[in-house]
């Protein structure tokens, strides 16, 4: 297999689907000729034209309504907004539209939708356009919500959002889009629910996701050398989350660290810790669930300020040593 970056995999994904299903196409700010704010979309408008690959005004309560219409009519819409912060404009369409309505009518009026969404931090973009808040869509019934770590997963996990018949929220990590990985050329899918155990280990389970997963593989190496072994499962998506997976590893391990870079208070971290609270695994605990994960403040613009309220990766080593150490 070659070697692609994540933003070539997702911009792979999307034209290769909308080469052979014709009622996908995308809509958001700036992704025509300019090529989205990120450029996951650069070069598209010209293959495929201005009619699927539309351009809209600076709003997206009105992007997120234009596709619940036209998913609700047959099509398979894509949009994209700028920052995952703007979510919140699009509140109203996503949660009380696109999440209810194959409920309110019996299953006859699919939404067939993917929300794809820059998050996170590492760019210096402030408190305004570094936000995680995919435990708030996680938190809303009739919405899929995914996280993809690496350039395979994306491509593979976008495929299977796009052919799915429910609307699913993709947050794409800013600081991965230059990662790479190998990735097929051909389109494939990677079902949605289905965990990744990206390090096997016996001493202690890290359940990460998006760039907390590539923080908890730098831990791993350093741990590995104190004669910590550590698994990591990287959920991939949230919704439909692989509880199995976790469990099993916890059950192996004995021990629980849950990081993201959302903030701790109110967090995905702390589903996962209940989940495992209400297991068979609970009875396998050697020690306290711990969960890292970013300062309830907003996100300084301040580089060095930036990075203390994101956990880092001695902030992980510490953690799993403080946990493996439990008496």
């Amino acid at each position: 297999m070659r070697t692609i970056t994540y933003l070539e995999a997702v911009r792979e994904a999307m034209s290769q689907e909308m080469r052979q299903n014709e009622d996908v196409f995308i809509l958001g700010e700036d992704i025509g000729v300019y090529g989205g704010a990120f450029g996951v979309t650069r070069g598209m408008i010209e293959e495929f034209g201005s009619d699927r690959v539309r351009n809209t005004p600076i709003s997206e309560a009105a992007i997120a309504g234009g596709a619940v219409g036209a998913a609700l009519t047959g099509m398979r819409p894509i949009l994209e907004l700028q920052f995952s912060d703007f979510i919140t404009i699009a509140m109203d369409q996503l949660v009380n539209q696109a999440a209810k309505t194959r409920y309110m009518f019996g299953g006859k009026g699919k939404v067939p939708m993917v929300v794809r969404t820059p998050a996170g931090s590492g760019t210096g973009a402030a408190a305004q356009h570094t936000q995680s808040l995919e435990a708030w869509m996680a938190h809303v019934p009739g919405l899929k919500v995914v996280q993809p770590s690496t350039a395979y997963d994306a491509k593979g996990l976008l495929k299977a959002a796009m052919d799915d018949d429910n609307p699913v929220i993709f947050y794409e990590h800013k600081l991965l889009y230059r990662t790479q990985c190998e990735v097929p050329e051909e389109l494939y899918s990677i079902p949605l629910g289905k965990a990744d155990i990206k390090r096997k280990g016996k001493d202690v389970t890290i359940v990460a996701t998006a760039i907390m997963v590539h923080k908890a593989l730098e831990a791993a190496a350093e741990l590995e050398k104190d004669g910590i072994d550590v698994e990591i499962v990287d959920p991939r998506t949230l919704v439909p989350l692989d509880e199995e997976t976790i469990i099993e590893s916890v059950k192996k391990t004995g021990r629980l660290i849950v990081v993201h870079e959302a903030v701790k208070r109110g967090g995905f971290g702390g589903e996962i810790a209940s989940m495992i609270a209400e297991s068979e695994a609970f009875d396998y605990l050697d020690a306290p669930i711990k969960r890292l994960g970013g300062l309830a403040v907003p996100t300084p613009y301040n580089p060095t300020l930036e990075k203390a309220v994101i956990p880092q990766v001695p902030d992980i080593i510490d953690a799993v040593k403080e946990t493996v150490r439990f008496k």
